[in-house]
């Protein structure tokens, strides 16, 4: 009876210090702000990042980078960067924020990275531009800010032209393409100490795209906490490259296969056929049709001692599409007339579509952990807020994600690109923003959460969890309506809390057994 009471009092003590549910801390998730982005000079909210140190909030977007204040949203200054060329990125860490500039006279030529001092807003003292590889397209410190790196993705101007006629299509190199590559920032010098490229590096995995007319191109990077290892996206490949920092070389190209989307909790919208009535009026299907995960968006989760992957999988092809075609013209009838399939991977009665319409966590050498199946579209149906008229291309199409420890739970926030009420991302009316939102604190039981919906804003390319006066905050930036928006979540214990709470109890379970001896 003792031992009983006991438990309930360290329980009751507990819960009054960390939150008892994954729901219970996101339900009073609400939104804290908007910031309507001037569209001078060809500005276009797309990446955001946090500075602890200013409480700033650096939004990159094309042309330059507003900087925010992260409580109230009010807008500090824009920094133009036209003269550089175009921004595609910004990192910050320790008072510096990199921006990676692309090359916009010809985009196969090496970019540059720039350095700004948060404090002043201006470029930082000392060395502030490095030169790296072709279309910087993502950057990212190491934990301890050591080192940055930069995602290359040095896509040509023109692609290999098709080799003969057969199925699946066969294209040959491209003319002019630059080597896709990682370039690795010594912070100490403000140096590249290496370029990792990808050619003759091992392969393992399946379902690997290499005939497609253009090299690896490299996405994004997701870095783990030792700052060992980073995870590379080479979304188009549909593979992931993983770097060793220590060698500055790749180590391997990890094929993501393929997903079955025959199978139960797999079912996908294929038909493209506007239908906006609520959950039974869409056509989620199970049809005899496979989906390359190929990822955009990454993020690295350490539990208990592993570290995992989580990767939105968006699906991408060329920018010319001249690796997709319709599925009818490869002999598909019926509901999978429209939809859109690689050329590369298909064939009659062997349909490749792009994307997993999911959401997935991996081991570090690939091995699937979770996949969150057809739950981003069936919930964005069930809010009304699927855009149907995408159901032939990626569904909600999601883009990036985000993790954030709050509490004892960790979560997941996955943007989703391709969310609208009517079927129209075109109209103003019509916009909505949404971030699914799971609870990854055991990566293997991962559950789905909710989905946090916000009016008006539209195709969320960037996230940003971060911490403010005791509460926790996700920051998005929408491309197609040029808004930056928070969400606030939820209070967030200080780690003093537990420390504290935790002795606290370990001194009462030390008196209660030397009674109870």
């Amino acid at each position: 009876m003792k031992k009983n009471l006991l438990a309930a009092a360290m329980a009751a003590a507990l819960s009054a210090a960390v939150p008892a549910s994954a729901a219970s801390l996101i339900d009073d998730a609400s939104k804290a702000w908007t910031f309507q982005h001037s569209a001078s000079n060809g500005f276009l909210s797309e990446i955001v990042s946090f500075d602890s140190a200013t409480k700033t909030l650096w939004v990159a977007g094309v042309s330059g980078v507003d900087v925010l204040d992260a409580a109230t949203g009010s807008f500090l200054q824009r920094i133009d960067v036209s003269p550089w060329g175009a921004i595609n990125s910004v990192s910050v860490h320790n008072g510096i924020a990199a921006f990676a500039i692309e090359n916009t006279a010809d985009r196969t030529q090496p970019g540059v990275v720039k350095l700004f001092d948060t404090h002043t807003r201006a470029l930082a003292s000392g060395v502030n531009s490095i030169t790296v590889g072709a279309l910087p397209d993502m950057l990212t410190f190491t934990k301890d800010g050591s080192k940055l790196l930069v995602a290359n993705e040095a896509t040509p101007n023109t692609y290999g032209s098709r080799i003969g006629t057969t199925v699946p299509r066969v294209y040959g190199a491209a003319p002019n393409d630059p080597v896709g590559s990682v370039s690795i920032i010594d912070m100490n010098t403000r140096s590249v100490s290496a370029t990792a490229t990808l050619a003759g590096v091992a392969q393992t995995g399946s379902h690997i795209r290499s005939n497609t007319g253009m090299d690896f191109e490299p996405e994004y990077i997701a870095v783990n906490a030792a700052g060992t290892q980073a995870y590379v996206s080479l979304q188009e490949a549909n593979a992931m490259g993983v770097l060793n920092l220590q060698t500055g070389r790749f180590e391997s190209v990890i094929g993501l296969g393929a997903k079955d989307f025959s199978l139960p909790g797999n079912r996908i919208d294929p038909l493209n056929n506007g239908n906006k009535t609520g959950t039974s009026g869409y056509d989620l299907i199970s049809p005899n049709v496979k989906g390359l995960y190929m990822p955009d968006g990454m993020a690295v989760y350490e539990r208990n001692g592993q570290t995992y992957v989580l990767l939105a999988n968006e699906g991408d092809f060329r920018e010319d599409d001249g690796d997709r075609s319709a599925a009818s013209s490869l002999g598909a009838t019926g509901t999978l007339t429209n939809l859109r399939v690689s050329n590369t991977d298909s064939s009659t009665g062997n349909l490749y579509a792009a994307g997993g319409r999911s959401f997935s966590i991996r081991a570090t050498d690939g091995t699937i952990i979770y996949d969150s199946g057809e739950i981003l579209d069936r919930e964005a149906m069930t809010l009304g807020i699927y855009n149907d008229a995408r159901s032939r291309d990626k569904g909600v199409e999601p883009e990036s994600v985000e993790v954030m420890t709050i509490g004892d739970r960790s979560f997941a926030f996955v943007g989703l690109e391709r969310t609208a009420y009517n079927n129209d991302d075109a109209a103003v009316g019509s916009r909505v923003a949404a971030l699914a939102v799971f609870d990854i604190t055991d990566p293997a039981h991962t559950t789905f959460v909710r989905m946090l919906k916000s009016d008006g804003d539209m195709a969320p390319e960037g996230l940003e969890g971060y911490v403010l006066d005791g509460y926790a905050y996700i920051a998005f930036s929408n491309e197609v309506s040029s808004t930056t928006s928070v969400f606030r979540l939820a209070p967030v214990p200080e780690p003093e809390t537990y420390a504290m709470l935790l002795a606290g109890l370990g001194l009462i379970g030390l008196a209660a057994r030397r009674r109870l001896g």
